[in-house]
């Protein structure tokens, strides 16, 4: 596994980019993708259809952009991670501590509800009481999900030695490796 510091062997074309809800996977990936002039997707767009509910276009829609061989994306959805781990030429792990993650996701979902915002096709966060009633409520699932990409990036590492994995564990790190590492190679 590499560091925030160690240089990567080539120029990745394919990221995928790994991390428990309020990481800020989604925010580095967009960053990266501007840096190396990639098309960045984000993958809950294509999952979420209107209430919440899996778009069926969702696996065909993965696909296509996977086709395109230049993408920057977040790793997740059961039915995406494999097919990105198979396709990537770079994963990037931003495995921040658990109080940063938790309060990140907490003060996003409160401010998304506050503010009424529009997230995927038409989806807004649902009632804050939703984290007591709603076993699948952003919060409780960043809280029951924290320990999960330990196994699963590593097990991708042994199944895929030959794919470069940078493990980021500060907001630091992150900041460092964008600027030190990736923004040379664009």
């Amino acid at each position: 596994m590499l560091s925030a510091s160690d240089p990567l062997p080539y120029r990745p074309a394919r990221i995928a980019v790994a991390g428990v809800s309020g990481s800020g996977k989604s925010t580095l990936a967009r960053q990266v993708a501007a840096v190396l002039g990639l098309p960045y997707t984000e993958i809950d767009g294509l999952y979420h259809g209107a209430g919440w509910t899996p778009r069926p276009a969702f696996e065909s829609d993965v696909a296509a952009f996977l086709a395109a061989g230049r993408w920057v994306t977040e790793w997740q959805y059961d039915g995406a991670r494999p097919l990105l781990a198979e396709q990537a030429d770079l994963m990037v792990w931003v495995d921040l501590p658990f109080r940063v993650t938790l309060s990140r996701v907490v003060r996003r979902t409160v401010r998304r509800r506050v503010r009424r915002e529009q997230l995927w096709n038409g989806n807004q966060e649902g009632p804050l009481l939703g984290f007591v009633t709603d076993r699948e409520h952003i919060v409780r699932w960043s809280i029951s999900t924290r320990h999960l990409y330990d196994g699963r990036v590593r097990a991708v590492a042994a199944a895929r030695p030959d794919l470069p994995v940078v493990r980021l564990r500060t907001r630091g790190e992150v900041d460092r490796w964008v600027r030190d590492v990736i923004a040379p190679l664009a």
